[in-house]
């Protein structure tokens, strides 16, 4: 039994995208978390904060470590997140005397939210694919049918005679811009969070500058100051997410409505009906419109989110975890349904 149809062992066949829950996993969330750990010891150590032999023997330890995932749950239900408990496990691993050198002036925010960004990294590149994906096909669409013609609709009467590339050109411009959109906003989101208690480095000393910017470096991410209560980046992710499914409900409502009339056009591979085994339910188009609301109503708790108390929030905190991911899945269901609706598109116009 699931609460999210995200994850649903039978709804997230049409709702879910099996690439990118992967990496809302508990898995990949411990295995992005060790490759901070790791990442941080290394750069501690070239920049003298921790010793050479410290970071070789957090390496050595991490390689085989395997966490004890019943006692992280224990924790979280504490301690309301997994990182202290996830030290301490690999301080036993490493041994008493390099132990102490684990985690060394981080907090259990740098090791979340950096293992975020780390995993969204992977999924905006996922994302993108997807999108491309989806203008290739409504671009097809345009090569086959877009001389056609159409009752242009306005206000849902028929208006002027139009012709197919004019309504495809509306759904795919949308995403293009999106695709440029997510290109210059991936250069804010994907950026090391390391700030150490309260944001101010203060264990590294004049060393914390340098060794941020080595952390980031040995994760591919951008260097930034800490963000630990400035979620306006992941706030603004939100935003393109409910941007591109909005448009891609857009697309959706659109081949709904031509259904719905019957002679614009022609899907094949309709969803059937239990008690009118005629009908061809336009069910990709419908799961688009839904998928659309969803994001536009999750958006608003993500702008909730932007409100932290002073230095951290674990309020505002668990609220986007409770939100990002379900909207992120939402996101790259949406391109794939969009995608595969437009392959079923057999004729459009007349």
């Amino acid at each position: 039994m699931t609460v999210s149809p995200f994850d649903h062992p039978l709804l997230s066949a049409l709702l879910g995208d099996e690439e990118t829950s992967r990496h809302f996993s508990v898995e990949a969330e411990i295995e992005a978390a060790l490759v901070f750990e790791r990442a941080l010891a290394e750069a501690e150590a070239e920049n003298g904060v921790i010793t050479r032999d410290a970071a070789a023997a957090i390496a050595v330890a991490l390689n085989s470590f395997r966490p004890d995932t019943a006692l992280l749950r224990t924790a979280v239900a504490k301690d309301g997140i997994m990182v202290p408990e996830l030290v301490r496990q690999i301080r036993m691993a490493v041994g008493e005397a390099h132990g102490d050198k684990v985690h060394f002036g981080a907090t259990s925010q740098d090791v979340i939210d950096t293992s975020l960004v780390l995993r969204l990294k992977a999924i905006v590149d996922h994302l993108g694919l997807l999108s491309t994906e989806t203008v290739l096909r409504l671009t097809s669409l345009e090569e086959r049918f877009g001389g056609s013609a159409l009752t242009g609709m306005t206000r849902m009467q028929p208006a002027i005679p139009i012709r197919v590339a004019d309504r495809v050109t509306a759904w795919r411009a949308p995403l293009q811009r999106h695709q440029e959109r997510l290109s210059e906003q991936a250069k804010r989101l994907l950026v090391v969070q390391f700030g150490g208690a309260a944001g101010t480095l203060e264990k590294l000393g004049e060393k914390g500058p340098a060794v941020r910017a080595a952390l980031a470096a040995k994760l591919a991410l951008a260097d930034a100051p800490q963000w630990q209560s400035q979620r306006d980046g992941l706030a603004d992710f939100a935003g393109w997410l409910s941007l591109l499914t909005g448009s891609l409900g857009k697309f959706g409502q659109d081949i709904a409505l031509m259904a719905q009339g019957g002679t614009d056009i022609a899907l094949s591979g309709g969803g059937g009906s239990s008690a009118m085994p005629h009908k061809q339910n336009p069910v990709k188009a419908e799961a688009l419109v839904a998928l659309a609301r969803f994001n536009a109503t999750q958006l608003s708790g993500m702008h909730q989110a932007l409100v932290h108390e002073q230095e951290r929030s674990g309020a505002a905190w668990t609220l986007e975890w409770l939100l990002l991911p379900q909207m992120v899945v939402a996101a790259a269901a949406s391109l794939r349904l969009a995608a595969e609706l437009a392959g079923q598109i057999e004729s459009l116009g007349h």
